[in-house]
């Protein structure tokens, strides 16, 4: 029997379609099974975006201590599932569901013999692309909004004021409840467990610690804003507003800016005393990387809590598992005018440890570390933490140049 009209205009018509969706098919077949290989490894937020000019995938590393190694497994599941033909891929990073840097890689030139997509070839930087506009709105796997980490954070502090002994050791632990509530927003209420104390009656009670909330966005041109309120460190309460800019033409350079209102805040047999708000302090400040060292050099004009005012010099090496610097500075205050020392932070293992589901996740904090005071100044030049993880360490591993030599040095 022979086919009619109408029944050969539906099969081509059946062809056509096939032909048109098929290649798209497998895209998305490649992209959603990295999608799901980046869950199972524990990366969460995740994503992914198809656009006519490039492909892009969204990740925020929380399984791993380390944001080089991370980010840099992720790319290698990338590489090995996700890469597609003709047009660049795009990773695009998060840090509490707000975008930090982005990693680039583009297409090879078919003529190339060497057409194998190696971790040499990402671009890493602040900027996310044309096609972040896009992508955001993709729908994501493995949230972390509402799931629970309960941080264990070491503190280890010494001073030098008594003859008859070399130190007097400070040593806590201090757990925080960490929570994501909403894009950019974290609550955290920590404790403070005295184990080692030598510092006197008020440092043997279990107190406070910082509890706050913090809000994070990001604007056009990188630039990043960061409001907190609640009780900070250093005996501290109140609101702290912070900035960061770096300028696209060389993101080796940045500029830094911060301003508080806080009064005195202390629990003390098991009461909560404060002092009213009339405290602003301040700085202004720029950073400058280098990038062939990992190092980073940072000058600072401050005012402090005790109302003086001064510069503030640092020079911090980074490494994959530790910072270490100096820092110096002038003050015009104080009775010593000139005071330095030295600084470090250590990541703290487990290296690896992803969330189950929304089962509370108990690990330690990410880094430890003390800044060393050589002068013994201990009323000026102060200032205050807003998070138990505010650290250069910290504050340095979604630095693009750093990122970018964790891949070529993994």
């Amino acid at each position: 029997m022979q086919e009619s009209l109408i029944q050969r205009i539906m099969r081509l018509f059946a062809v056509c379609v096939v032909f048109c969706i098929y290649p798209f098919w497998g895209i998305c077949q490649d992209a959603a099974s990295v999608v799901d290989a980046l869950v199972e490894m524990g990366f969460e937020n995740v994503g992914h975006s198809e656009g006519e000019n490039e492909r892009v995938y969204i990740i925020q590393n929380s399984a791993y201590k380390l944001n080089g190694v991370g980010i840099g497994k992720a790319v290698d599941v990338v590489q090995a599932m996700g890469m597609p033909d003709g047009k660049p891929c795009r990773i695009v990073v998060l840090d509490n569901n707000v975008p930090q840097i982005s990693l680039v890689c583009y297409s090879k030139n078919e003529a190339d013999s060497l057409n194998s997509v190696g971790r040499r070839d990402w671009e890493v930087s602040y900027e996310l692309g044309d096609s972040w506009k896009q992508a955001r709105k993709a729908k994501r796997k493995n949230s972390s909004l509402y799931k629970v980490d309960i941080v264990v954070y070491p503190e280890l502090r010494f001073q030098n004021l008594v003859i008859t002994q070399i130190y007097q050791i400070l040593f806590n632990l201090s757990p925080a409840i960490e929570v994501s509530l909403w894009k950019g927003m974290k609550l955290e209420a920590q404790v403070i467990f005295p184990i080692k104390n030598e510092y006197g009656r008020y440092y043997r009670q279990i107190r406070q610690g910082m509890i706050t909330l913090s809000q994070t966005v990001r604007l056009e041109d990188n630039v990043f804003l960061t409001g907190t309120v609640g009780t900070f460190g250093n005996f501290r309460w109140g609101a702290d507003f912070r900035t960061k800019f770096v300028p696209k033409q060389d993101e080796r350079f940045s500029l830094v800016g911060r301003i508080g209102l806080t009064g005195v805040s202390r629990f003390e047999n098991w009461r909560w005393k404060v002092s009213p708000l009339k405290l602003f302090t301040w700085s202004v400040g720029a950073n400058f990387y280098w990038s062939q060292f990992n190092t980073q050099f940072n000058l600072a004009i401050e005012k402090y809590l005790q109302g003086d005012k001064g510069v503030q010099f640092q020079m911090i090496r980074h490494f994959r598992h530790a910072s270490i610097g100096f820092w110096a500075m002038k003050n015009w205050e104080a009775s010593t005018s000139m005071n330095g020392g030295f600084l470090f932070q250590i990541a703290l293992p487990p290296y690896n440890q992803k969330r189950k589901g929304y089962i509370p996740r108990v690990k330690s904090g990410d880094y430890m570390g003390i800044r060393y005071n050589a002068g013994n100044e201990r009323r000026y030049g102060q200032t205050y933490k807003t998070t138990p993880w505010d650290n250069v360490a910290y504050d340095n591993s979604f630095n693009p140049i750093f990122i970018k030599s964790e891949l070529l040095n993994y």
